[in-house]
């Protein structure tokens, strides 16, 4: 199997404040989020923590989280 990645490694992202959110499970299999100083929310892989990182602005995370919460995505869950 290929490994495909996406995002970008940017050095300038050293010292932002990570988080998960609080129900994240304890195997690591999360994502995390920070926001950058003008604004826009960067994302990576908290088991690769020095991996690509993807960045959105704030109004497109927003737009996703809500339509998130609101189950606008379960139908992948569904097997």
């Amino acid at each position: 199997m290929t490994e495909s990645r996406n995002g970008v490694h940017d050095p300038q992202l050293a010292g932002l404040v990570w988080r998960k959110s609080r129900r994240s499970n304890p195997s690591g299999n999360c994502v995390e989020l920070a926001e950058l100083p003008d604004g826009r929310v960067a994302i990576r892989n908290s088991r690769h923590p020095s991996g690509p990182v993807l960045v959105y602005e704030r109004d497109d995370m927003a737009a996703f989280l809500t339509s998130a919460k609101n189950g606008a995505f379960d139908d992948f869950l569904e097997s």
